[in-house]
C-alpha cells in the first residue's frame, strides 16, 4: 500500500497509513514523512509492532536520536531508571518496590519536552505497549496556531523578552520561585517567542507546567501575562486529543506543540516507550 497522510484535526496531527515501521523506509518515503510531520506538527504511525530498534530507526527518520541524561542531582531511583540509554519508559508499573519507569500516574499539565535544556530536543517519539481500560489521552496544541492568536498589542510587549523554563518531575504544579534551589533542578532561559529552526515559523514558546516567569519584568505583571498565554496556548480549537491504541507509534515537534496527559486508572498498568530526537539552541 502507499503511502498516505490523513489530517486528524484542522490544525494540527495527521495519520500517516502505509508505511510498515518494522522494516527500513525508503529515502522517498522518509521525505515525504518529514514533511507531513512540518505540515502537522503531529503524526500517528497506528498498528506498530516495534522492537528497540524498530523505534530508533523510525526516530533516525527525523533527526539523530539521543541518550536520555541523568539529572543534575537527586535520588536516580526515583526517576526512571535506564539512563544514559535512546529510552525512558512511561509507566505506573512497580516491580520489588521500584519503578520501572517515570510519570507513572495520573495527569501531567501541558508542557514542551525539555524546553528547560540548553538546547531543546527536536521531537519526541511514544510507543503504546499497555493501555488502560479508559483515560490516558495525550493533548496536542498547536503553538503556531497560539503565536498568531496572541492580540498585536501583547505580542509587540513581548517580542524578543525571555522566559525562565524549569522542571524537577513535578507533573500538576509549577515550581515556587521563593522556595526552589535553581542549581538542583535543570532550567534555562528560552525566547518567548521563537523562530521555528525547519520551518521558519513562529511559534510561543511557553507552557503550564514549566515556565516559571518572564525575566526582567515586575513577578505580578510576570504572572498575570503568563496566565493569559497559558490560556491562549490551551486553547480547545488549537488541541488535538490522540486516543491510544496498543502499537500506536506518535511523533511530535517540541518546538511547535505543547502535550498533557489526562488522568487514568492508577491501579490498571500502563507503559509507553519514549525517546526523542537532538536538537538546537531557540532563537527569536
Amino acid at each position: 500500500m502507499a503511502m498516505s497522510v490523513v489530517p486528524m484535526h484542522p490544525v494540527i496531527g495527521a495519520e500517516i497509513k502505509g508505511v510498515d515501521l518494522t522494516k527500513p523506509v525508503d529515502q522517498e518515503t522518509q521525505a515525504k514523512i518529514r514533511k507531513a510531520f512540518e505540515d502537522h506538527v503531529v503524526v500517528v504511525f497506528r498498528g506498530q509492532d516495534l522492537a528497540d530498534g524498530d523505534q530508533v530507526r523510525a526516530g533516525e527518520i527525523f533527526g539523530k536520536v539521543v541518550l536520555r541524561e541523568r539529572p543534575p542531582v537527586g535520588d536516580l531511583s526515583t526517576q526512571g531508571g535506564n539512563w544514559d540509554t535512546p529510552f525512558m519508559y512511561v509507566t505506573n508499573i512497580v516491580e520489588n518496590g521500584k519503578s520501572l519507569g517515570s510519570f507513572g500516574d495520573g495527569e501531567m499539565w501541558f508542557h514542551h519536552d525539555t524546553s528547560y535544556y540548553e538546547e531543546p530536543h527536536r521531537a519526541t517519539l511514544l510507543y503504546s505497549q499497555k493501555l488502560t481500560s479508559w483515560g490516558g489521552e495525550t493533548c496536542f496544541a498547536n503553538q503556531y496556531a497560539a503565536y498568531d492568536n496572541i492580540p498585536r498589542k501583547l505580542r509587540d510587549k513581548l517580542e524578543g523578552r525571555k522566559v525562565l523554563q524549569m522542571h524537577d518531575y513535578k507533573r500538576r504544579e509549577r515550581l515556587n520561585l521563593d522556595v526552589v534551589d535553581l542549581a538542583k533542578v535543570r532550567h534555562h532561559v528560552q525566547p518567548i517567542f521563537i523562530t521555528h529552526p525547519a520551518t521558519g515559523r513562529k511559534s510561543l514558546y511557553v507552557s503550564r507546567l514549566m515556565t516559571a516567569r518572564i525575566e526582567g519584568m515586575p513577578m505580578a505583571e510576570s504572572e498575570e501575562i503568563l496566565a493569559q498565554l497559558f490560556d491562549i496556548s490551551e486553547d480547545p480549537s488549537i488541541v488535538y486529543e490522540h486516543k491510544w491504541k496498543i502499537g500506536d507509534l506518535v511523533c511530535w515537534d517540541n518546538w511547535c506543540s505543547i502535550h498533557m496527559r489526562k488522568d487514568f486508572p492508577r491501579e490498571e498498568p500502563r507503559l509507553m516507550r519514549r525517546c526523542t530526537i537532538v536538537g538546537q539552541t531557540m532563537h527569536f
